[in-house]
Formats: structure tokens, C-alpha cells, sequence
């Protein structure tokens, strides 16, 4: 595993960017992380991990430690290798469309789970797709950024529903 905390940027139209990146703490230590991820500059930090997840590897406080650096947190949890479902799956219309509210005036938008392939490659894939873009191309770039992005059938099934639901 690499030492250094790396976002993986998934530019969109207009101007915007979807990063993808494991869970802050994991690589480098959660301040040295969060020290990255403010770099990087997101409007909104999505976390798909679970909280017994965060505070295994030292990230139970990182809606405070986003905060302190002026940077809004929304925790989205998700089962690994699952796709939303319960609230999540309802918390997900309201969450998409601040997050294409974001993206539309240029903003970035991080997502991350464990390790940055699974649940955030799911949710940035169904952002691409619910912005127009074939799925297979949004797979294609986010691959071409993140190789292994979206692991497992559910995540690629809910993915797609993007694209019906427009």
C-alpha cells in the first residue's frame, strides 16, 4: 500500500471534479490525511464507510476534523461491497442533487470508503451516469483514474439505475 493519501480526480463537464479515495486515517494518519484532502479542496466530503469502519482506523471523528478545516462532511453508510439500501438508499436523492449542485458550479466533491474502489467508484459511476454519460465511457475514465473502481455486481446494478431514473 502506498504511504501517501492520493485522491483519484474524475473531471466533469463544466468544470467540476469527483474524487475517490480511501478512508482518511487509513494511509497516512487522519490529520496528515485531512491535510491532503484540503488541498484538494472539496466543497462536501461523502463517506460510504460504516462507523465501526471509521473507528477502527482512527476516522470516527473526521466529520469534526472536516469541519475545523471549513469543509462539509456527509455520511453516507454502506455495507462493503453492497450498494445503498435502507437510509441511505433514501438519503440518496437529497445527497445527489446538492452533489450535482456542487459539481454543476465547478466544485469538487470527494468520496471515499475503505479503500477507495467499491462504494465511492459506485457513487461517483452513478454521478457520471446521472449526468448523461454512457456508462460504459464513465466506467472507462473513472477506471482510466482508479483502477478496480466498482467491485461488486450490486454496486455496478445500482450504478446503472442512474441512468433509468433520469
Amino acid at each position: 500500500m502506498s504511504t501517501a493519501y492520493t485522491i483519484a480526480t474524475v473531471p466533469v463537464e463544466g468544470g467540476g471534479r469527483i474524487g475517490v479515495s480511501p478512508l482518511p486515517g487509513r494511509v497516512g494518519g487522519l490529520l496528515a490525511d485531512i491535510a491532503v484532502i484540503a488541498r484538494w479542496n472539496p466543497e462536501i466530503v461523502v463517506s460510504m464507510t460504516v462507523a465501526e469502519e471509521m473507528d477502527r482506523y482512527g476516522a470516527g471523528d473526521l466529520g469534526l476534523a472536516l469541519a475545523d478545516a471549513s469543509i462539509d462532511w456527509f455520511h453516507l453508510p454502506i455495507s462493503d461491497y453492497g450498494g445503498p439500501s435502507g437510509a441511505a438508499e433514501k438519503a440518496w436523492p437529497p445527497l445527489s442533487a446538492r452533489l450535482h449542485g456542487i459539481l454543476d458550479k465547478g466544485g469538487g466533491v470527494l468520496l471515499h470508503c475503505h479503500g477507495g474502489r467499491g462504494r465511492s467508484g459506485m457513487i461517483a459511476l452513478r454521478l457520471l451516469v446521472e449526468r448523461g454519460e454512457p456508462m460504459d465511457e464513465a466506467l472507462t475514465r473513472l477506471r482510466a483514474v482508479r483502477p478496480g473502481a466498482v467491485e461488486a455486481p450490486a454496486q455496478f446494478a445500482w450504478a446503472a439505475r442512474g441512468a433509468a431514473e433520469d
